[in-house]
């Protein structure tokens, strides 16, 4: 279900989750483009002898992926902000499920407030934090 207005949000609401790409190929498509096309987002070997355990999700894709779950969800949001926590490394190639949920509605303001996490497939929580948006 995706949302239009204020009045179509509920609070406790589960956003839609969904799995993003977070293949070699992807990611380096994403760090060439973003300029950050360093080994430890494109190489594995290359990134264990920097004593990382795989080649990086950087951030800023983790943290696009969240933007695009809340659009995918409230195409016309306007999200004003979203703060994140790091709480360990999402690496290239494993699966991810994206997810956030409806914490805070001001009607008035026609704002929401979506916790978010990004887990891997062991169900362990890697980044999480806080987004605000306008309806």
């Amino acid at each position: 279900m995706t949302v239009e207005k204020i009045t179509d949000v509920e609070f406790g609401e589960v956003l839609p989750a969904f799995t993003p790409d977070t293949s070699l190929e992807n990611v380096k498509i994403f760090v060439t483009a973003a300029g950050w096309d360093s080994p430890r987002f494109t190489d594995h070997e290359a990134a264990k002898k920097q004593g990382l355990p795989a080649a990086l999700v950087p951030g800023i894709m983790s943290q696009g992926f969240l933007s695009a779950m809340i659009h995918h969800w409230a195409p016309n949001a306007e999200i004003k902000m979203i703060d994140t926590v790091f709480r360990a490394p999402c690496l290239v190639d494993d699966q991810y499920n994206i997810n956030g949920v409806v914490t805070d509605i001001d009607t008035e303001k026609g704002s929401v407030e979506i916790d978010l996490t990004v887990t891997n497939s062991a169900d362990e929580t890697r980044v999480f934090g806080t987004a605000n948006i306008l309806l």
